[in-house]
């Protein structure tokens, strides 16, 4: 049987999310099996649980962000993606996050930190068996049109993979790759994916924070480009790391689902807002999909059954 996952102990971790720039205070717990992944706002009195859910996201400008059922206007948790990314590249299913703030901090700008905080805890098999989203016939989303299209979308494969492009009116940014397709099943999503961190154009930068946002954004947690060049002093970690971004974000939008999926996902220029488009499209349909568990290892696409050599 392809089983659950959870962790075998408690870790924690302080940071300051991005956009808030708040001090923030995370603990990472075990969670019994068919919990799922839920975030509980210790802050509040009574603590607010908030289970991942497609349904539960409730902003996607900037980052993932979830609430009591979807609600815009109640408690919330923002910036979760990097997080479930790093969950989704360790197979968890089940964890309680307990936070502080109303944002996951953003530690070095990419999944690194959290796979090693969940490595830390280690990571424990559970007898309940593990649940797929399988996707059975293709579906597709489209935003804009000419220079201003985005898309995103989902076609049946046995395994997961994911193939995204981007497109940037950018000199350092264009003389990188510019697109990348990663499989789930190659265990390397720690050596491969985990250390991208998230970027931004100088311009933009100083409209954001004109507007409040990226209040803790630094070279420390971020590449930061100019017109022509990259400022960080230590460059970049992998020669394509912006579109390697893109793709370690879209694993973590996708998990919202709950599960792993198995399917084929490829994108171009989409970001969060077209990723919860696309799962909110794909369940919409019944004939689109189904939930599918391995009783037989064996049957499951080469590299879900087992865990990955650095755990």
């Amino acid at each position: 049987m392809v089983k659950q996952r959870t962790l075998k102990s408690i870790t924690r971790a302080v940071g300051v999310g991005i956009h808030s720039g708040q001090k923030v205070e995370l603990t990472l717990r075990p969670a019994p099996m068919d919990t799922g992944i839920v975030f509980r706002r210790v802050d509040l009195c009574p603590p607010v649980d908030i289970p991942v859910g497609v349904h539960s996201v409730s902003d996607t400008r900037m980052a993932t962000t979830i609430s009591p059922g979807g609600d815009p206007g109640g408690p919330k948790v923002q910036t979760i993606e990097h997080l479930l990314s790093a969950c989704a590249g360790l197979g968890l299913d089940n964890l309680y996050v307990d936070i502080n703030a109303d944002e996951v901090p953003v530690l070095d700008g990419s999944a690194a930190s959290f796979v090693f905080l969940l490595q830390s805890a280690g990571i424990a098999m559970q007898d309940g068996a593990k649940r797929f989203l399988k996707v059975k016939k293709p579906v597709e989303v489209r935003q804009g049109e000419g220079k201003k299209l985005m898309w995103a979308r989902l076609v049946p494969h046995h395994g997961y993979t994911l193939s995204f492009e981007i497109e940037f009116d950018n000199p350092a940014v264009a003389a990188t790759g510019s697109q990348y397709v990663f499989d789930m099943g190659s265990g390397a999503y720690k050596k491969d994916i985990a250390r991208a961190r998230t970027f931004g154009m100088t311009a933009d930068i100083d409209l954001m924070r004109s507007r409040g946002l990226t209040l803790g954004g630094s070279m420390d947690n971020a590449i930061v480009v100019d017109d022509y060049k990259v400022l960080n002093a230590d460059g970049l970690r992998y020669d394509d790391e912006f579109v390697k971004h893109k793709i370690l974000d879209a694993i973590g939008d996708m998990h919202v689902a709950g599960m792993p999926l198995l399917a084929a996902y490829t994108s171009f220029k989409g970001g969060h807002a077209l990723n919860n488009k696309l799962l909110r499209a794909l369940l919409a349909d019944e004939e689109a999909y189904e939930i599918v568990t391995f009783e037989d290892a064996k049957a499951a696409p080469k590299g879900f059954a087992e865990l990955a050599p650095a755990w």
